[in-house]
């Protein structure tokens, strides 16, 4: 095989997250983006050591378990969602393959084996999202165009594609508010003759579009984000985006300045242009402020799933100190303060904590401390030592030098909540070679018709490994 070579192929198996296995003779090519049963045409892109990756032209066959159609328009040129057109038992079942496999292979190379030689733990069946579609509560939209130098697009980046975006008016991953909105937004701006940024040149006016809206209470923030290119009146829009007829409310629309070269949504300076620039949201009875830049669970209902299923977990911690590491704003801290003597939060982000501390006082928590700072960092400041620790990192895992001290505690039980299994495993097996063991894992997918889940993993102490 050599680079540019074209072939056809079957994909017989998807790695996680997206790799599909495709075998040219005995040679096996990884191709992303597609499905498991579709035939189809790809270029080979990348040859190194023996390992062989294709780009996937087009898609010559549907999958046999492509049994519904396609629920919105640019369906399958997005990269939103991948596997709109399975049937939702399939994607679990295949996701629950995914990560199973990841973590049996991390519990086998920590030597946690029963007498054949296979992984000694639990997995549970995965959990599925209560609802299949418009169950996100946070999206963020790109401006661009979808061919070079085409009419401006508002949406989510074609399948592959650094820079084509498409027109996401109908994307059914959020509610039909969020569609209106980002209508209204396009074509307000197409009139307006306003420019998108271009990354490269880093000219032009138009960088996203954030929206959130609460699932409970149906509040929205629309969050604008722009360069200082141009300085443009901004009434007439809100007055627009005021008249629409939603479901929800919109409580705030804010306008974000940014003029960092990243493409990314960050703020230099934020103008409140109507409302107020937070919204609240409901979780197992508690109420949280949400902020622009606030983490959250992107599925309400799935998080409420996911927490309950933590807790099931983490079990008894009456008169227990729990550290709630990478704490976000408060959520779990908060969850298991009714039935902890003490829980401390460690996030790094500071808007995170204030808004957790908020949270904390609203829900009338006063046994819940939050820390902000790296937790690579504050574990050396901190005097209290916890009886039991959560873990729930960002998407690279822990830190490798945060590892060792973590472990230093030496708590009973861990349990490790993981939005990246492959961060997850690495990590499972360093905790593996010292001291602990993987009781029981689980899966709860909060990100239908995407190829990501969460897992929750129980580790816990033993004094004679095998």
């Amino acid at each position: 095989m050599k680079k540019g070579e074209i072939y056809e192929g079957i994909i017989e198996k998807i790695d996680f997250p997206n790799k599909g296995r495709v075998y040219i003779e005995d040679q096996l090519v990884t191709v992303k983006n597609g499905m498991p049963g579709q035939k189809i045409r790809f270029m080979i892109n990348k040859k190194r050591a023996g390992r062989v990756e294709g780009r996937l032209l087009e898609v010559l066959e549907r999958s046999p378990m492509e049994v519904r159609e396609p629920v919105c328009s640019i369906f399958p040129q997005c990269g939103g969602c991948m596997y709109q057109t399975m049937d939702y038992k399939s994607q679990l079942e295949m996701k629950q393959q995914q990560i199973q496999e990841l973590i049996d292979e991390a519990v086998k190379n920590g030597g946690q084996v029963d007498e054949n030689g296979d992984p000694d733990y639990l997995f549970e069946e995965i959990k599925g999202s209560p609802i299949e579609f418009g169950y996100r509560n946070k999206m963020e939209f790109s401006f661009g165009d979808a061919q070079k130098d085409g009419p401006l697009t508002l949406g989510l980046h074609k399948k592959g594609s650094t820079y084509d975006v498409l027109d996401a008016v109908d994307c059914k991953l959020v509610h039909e508010d969020m569609n209106k909105i980002l209508v209204c937004i396009l074509e307000y701006c197409r009139e307006q003759g306003f420019s998108y940024y271009h990354k490269m040149k880093h000219e032009g006016y138009l960088r996203h579009l954030l929206l959130r809206r609460a699932n409970t209470t149906g509040e929205i923030l629309v969050n604008l984000v722009t360069s200082t290119q141009l300085e443009p009146d901004l009434t007439p829009l809100v007055e627009r985006l005021l008249a629409l007829q939603l479901e929800g409310k919109i409580v705030g629309i804010l306008h974000i300045i940014n003029d960092s070269l990243a493409d990314m949504v960050k703020s230099d300076e934020t103008r409140i242009l109507y409302g107020k620039d937070y919204f609240y949201e409901e979780i197992l009875g508690l109420k949280f402020k949400i902020t622009p830049f606030s983490f959250f669970q992107p599925n309400s209902m799935g998080a409420e799933v996911l927490y309950q299923t933590a807790r099931e977990y983490i079990g008894d911690t009456k008169d227990m100190t729990v550290f709630d590491l990478y704490s976000g704003t408060g959520t779990i801290s908060q969850i298991l303060a009714s039935v902890a003597k003490k829980v401390i939060g460690v996030e790094i982000v500071a808007e995170a904590v204030e808004a957790a501390k908020e949270n904390a006082k609203r829900n009338e928590i006063s046994n819940c401390e939050f820390i902000a700072g790296d937790v690579l960092k504050v574990l050396d400041e901190i005097e209290e030592k916890p009886d039991y620790i959560v873990l729930d990192p960002p998407r690279e895992g822990i830190h490798p030098k945060a590892l060792p001290k973590i472990l230093r505690y030496g708590v009973e039980n861990l349990v490790y909540i993981s939005c990246k299994p492959t961060s997850l495993a690495r990590d499972l097996e360093v905790f593996l070679a010292n001291g602990y063991r993987v009781v029981k894992a689980v899966c709860v997918d909060q990100f239908s018709q995407t190829v990501h889940t969460e897992s929750i993993v129980l580790l816990q102490r033993v004094e004679n490994r095998r």
